[in-house]
């Protein structure tokens, strides 16, 4: 098992206004931020984190963070089995699978999964 397996080591932040938390975060952190793709993600401090631009999605604004597991279907299935609630389905971006989830309370988080080398 992986040092960073079952830590949260990454964050996003989805907002409609991506300028707006660009100027908040870099002016009161000192972030810097990649440049938007194609799909409004962008990196945060080189990769630390990212930010999503959900204006043409219409997921409003949310910050999330993750934790990397080694099998994320069975960390899925446990954590429905104790009350969480699929908010984002499974996705397999080519490089890694995430999902995000809310627990009992409402809080939403992620988990990911590397996926190894073919």
């Amino acid at each position: 098992m992986s040092e960073t397996t079952n830590t949260v080591n990454y964050f996003e932040i989805g907002t409609p206004d991506p300028e707006a938390a660009r100027a908040f975060y870099g002016e009161v952190f000192g972030w810097e931020f990649g440049p938007a793709g194609p799909a409004g993600y962008g990196t945060v401090n080189q990769g630390a984190g990212g930010l999503w631009d959900t204006s043409g999605i219409g997921a409003g604004a949310w910050a999330v963070f993750y934790v990397e597991v080694t099998d994320i279907q069975a960390s899925v299935d446990a954590a429905l089995s104790h009350g969480a609630q699929t908010v984002l389905p499974l996705v397999d971006n080519g490089v890694i699978l995430f999902t995000h989830l809310a627990d009992p309370a409402g809080n939403r988080f992620g988990i990911w999964q590397r996926k190894s080398a073919d």
